[in-house]
C-alpha cells in the first residue's frame, strides 16, 4: 500500500492489518507490557496518538488502531460506516488479538466507540483515558443544536465528499493555542484521496444527528465502568467539546483523576503530547483514588 505522503519520522510505526468484513484494518503494536488501546475519532487516524505512544511504548504495549474509512484502513465507498459497527469491529479485534488488561484511551468520537465495548466487556478493562469526548446525547444542549443545523444542510455531503470538508476546514479550527503545521495536517488529508473514500467522515456527521439516543443509552448503562480508575485530560479551548462535558464526566465517573489543559484545543494528545504523556505515567504508575483536579 503506497503512501508516498506518510513522514515516517513522524509515524515510525510497523503497520498491522486485521482482516475484518472484507476489508482490511490497519493498527499499530509497539512495546511491551500491559495493553494500552487507543481508539481514536474524526478525521484522525491512529497518527494523532503518535508522539505519545513513541514515549509510552517504553514501559508499555501501544496498541492503535485505524477505524475503516480512517488512516492506512481501507476506505471502500459502500461501508456500514455507523458508530455502533466500528464499536462492534474493535470488539471483534479485541478478541481476536486477546488484548485483556486493557487501558483504554478513547477520544471524541473513540469515546462512544470504546466505551460501549468497556460497557459490555467491563473485565476486560482495567483503566480508562478520556480525552475530550461524550458518552451521552447533546440532543438538548444549545451549542449543539446550533451544530446540528449546520450539519443537516443538503450541502454537507457535497462539501464532506469533494472538498475533503471535515480535514481540510473543520479540523484546524479545533486546536487551542497550538496550531498544527502543513506537515502535520497533510497527514489528516491525504488519507481521504478522493471523493470515495470520504464516507467514513461523513458517516460520523450523519452519527451525531442519527445516534443521540443511543448516546444517551450508553450513558444510562455507564454503572458497568464507573468506578474503574480513570483519568480525564482535557483540553480547555476546545470549541467543540467544550469544559461542561468534563463536568458530566466527572459526576458519572466517581474514580477519577482530572488534568485540564488550558491552552490546549480538541487535540491534546496532538497538542500537548509531551504533558499528555507525564500525566498518563503518573497516572498508571499510581492509581489510588484521587477524585483530583489539576490544571496545567
Amino acid at each position: 500500500m503506497a503512501n508516498h505522503w506518510l513522514d515516517k519520522s513522524e509515524y515510525p510505526f510497523t503497520s498491522n492489518y486485521f482482516d475484518i468484513n472484507g476489508q482490511k484494518l490497519h493498527y499499530i503494536d509497539e512495546g511491551k507490557g500491559e495493553t494500552l488501546l487507543f481508539v481514536h475519532g474524526t478525521p484522525s487516524w491512529s497518527f494523532d496518538f503518535r508522539n505519545i505512544i513513541k514515549r509510552l511504548k517504553e514501559h508499555y504495549r501501544c496498541v492503535a488502531i485505524d477505524h475503516i474509512g480512517f488512516g492506512l484502513s481501507d476506505k471502500p465507498e459502500h461501508y456500514d460506516y455507523s458508530t455502533q459497527n466500528h464499536s462492534k469491529t474493535l470488539e471483534q479485534f479485541v478478541f481476536e488479538k486477546k488484548l485483556q488488561n486493557i487501558t483504554l484511551v478513547v477520544q471524541d468520537f473513540g469515546g462512544p466507540i470504546g466505551l460501549n465495548f468497556a460497557i459490555n466487556y467491563p473485565h476486560l478493562i482495567k483503566n480508562m483515558v478520556i480525552l475530550n469526548s461524550w458518552l451521552w446525547s447533546s440532543a438538548s444542549d444549545p451549542h449543539f443544536i446550533k451544530f446540528s443545523k449546520i450539519i443537516r444542510s443538503p450541502l454537507l455531503p457535497f462539501l464532506y465528499r469533494y472538498l475533503n470538508f471535515s480535514p481540510r476546514f473543520v479540523l484546524p479550527t479545533t486546536y487551542g493555542d497550538k496550531k498544527p503545521s502543513k506537515n502535520i495536517l497533510r497527514h489528516y488529508t491525504k488519507p481521504f484521496a478522493d471523493k470515495t473514500q470520504r464516507n467514513g467522515t461523513l458517516a460520523f456527521a450523519k452519527s451525531l444527528l442519527n445516534d443521540q439516543d443511543w448516546f444517551e443509552q450508553l450513558w444510562n448503562n455507564r454503572q458497568a465502568i464507573s468506578n474503574k480508575p480513570t483519568l480525564f485530560i482535557w483540553g480547555m479551548k476546545d470549541p467543540v467539546i467544550k469544559s461542561h462535558y468534563l463536568d458530566k464526566f466527572q459526576i458519572g465517573f466517581n474514580n477519577s483523576t482530572t488534568v485540564k489543559l488550558e491552552t490546549s484545543g480538541h487535540f491534546p494528545q496532538e497538542e500537548q503530547p509531551d504533558i499528555v504523556t507525564k500525566v498518563m505515567l503518573d497516572f498508571l504508575a499510581d492509581k489510588k483514588t484521587t477524585n483530583s483536579i489539576s490544571k496545567i
